[in-house]
């Protein structure tokens, strides 16, 4: 008896082993752009879903950021159709301007996925990056030069989201679409040099595969991952450290210098990123340069000022204590 083609089955094998701890009636989102990846994401979850007794909806979110983005919308919806989702959610945002085209972006895209999956009572979102992704935010976080956590690419769960394709070349979603006829479109800002993860994809990668060997892509994975496991266990300290130099009263703003001086340098900067980005530094713009001026005041205080970091945050020192707040706070 003739299985399903190898793309099919590597993705649905992906997708069984994402779901696998999940109960029979249990709801599973997907988001869907109407690339090949989601595409043959939706069709392996549907597929799985259908052999295990799990409900399966979808969103697909359009950003009003191309003049035909509606009409897609409904035709990628449409698409759905003979895999059975039910509902099909189209969300319509508005993209902002605050962390660039491509941050803001993905932040009204991510608020739209967990409203909708709310609306819907699902326990889980599966979305379709691959390989190929996971690869180029590597790349991405080395260009930033903010630590481990930015190498660490993307996590295959956080919450009740999960990649299930992380493993997975982008080429073989394409193919798993080809073999079950199942029509996608590729995204004009896809080709896009003025996005940062375009020229990755289209200029540097082909240059590092060019100068270095195939497999690239699947090292920069495989790094992300064993980095991956490090950072969590080092979070997870500074975490701790993090409980301990809060003082009360003070709303998290106020940081214990003691005990930061006591923790070392590398959890110490955890604690200083952490902090920053929960008093409103923009992720994507906070640098391993911000929290090492941050860092100094603690670690190699001279009675310098105070800190400027992005998002219009400051940082400074005052009678034992590391502050992080907006200057009217």
């Amino acid at each position: 008896m003739t299985g399903p083609h190898a793309a099919v089955a590597a993705v649905r094998g992906a997708v069984r082993t994402a779901l696998a701890d999940l109960v029979p009636g249990t709801r599973v989102l997907v988001a869907v752009s109407g690339g090949a990846d989601s595409m043959a994401l939706a069709s392996a979850t549907a597929f799985v879903a259908g052999r295990v007794g799990l409900q399966h909806s979808a969103v697909i979110v359009d950003h009003q950021l191309q003049a035909e983005s509606t009409v897609i919308a409904r035709q990628v919806a449409a698409r759905l159709d003979p895999l059975r989702f039910d509902p099909v959610v189209v969300r319509t945002v508005v993209v902002g301007a605050h962390g660039g085209p491509e941050g803001a972006a993905r932040t009204a895209r991510y608020e739209a996925i967990e409203a909708t999956a709310d609306e819907v009572e699902a326990e889980v979102v599966l979305l379709g990056h691959t390989l190929d992704d996971q690869a180029e935010s590597v790349l991405l976080g080395l260009s930033r030069g903010s630590g481990a956590r930015s190498i660490s690419g993307m996590s295959a769960s956080r919450g009740r989201f999960l990649r299930p394709m992380l493993a997975i070349r982008r080429d073989t979603t394409r193919v798993a679409c080809d073999v079950e006829s199942l029509t996608y479109w590729d995204d004009p800002h896809n080709d896009d040099e003025s996005f940062t993860r375009v020229r990755v994809r289209q200029r540097v990668m082909p240059v590092i595969e060019s100068e270095l060997g195939p497999g690239i892509a699947e090292s920069l994975a495989r790094t992300a991952a064993l980095v991956h496991d490090d950072d969590d266990a080092l979070q997870a300290w500074a975490d701790e450290v993090r409980t301990k130099a809060e003082l009360v009263g003070t709303d998290g703003l106020a940081l214990d210098i003691d005990v930061l001086v006591s923790a070392p340098p590398a959890v110490r900067r955890r604690v200083i990123r952490t902090a920053a980005l929960e008093r409103g530094v923009p992720g994507g713009d906070l640098r391993a340069s911000h929290v090492s001026d941050v860092d100094a005041l603690v670690g190699a205080w001279k009675g310098q000022g105070e800190v400027h970091l992005p998002g219009g945050i400051r940082a400074w020192r005052s009678c034992g204590r590391l502050l992080i707040a907006r200057p009217s706070q």
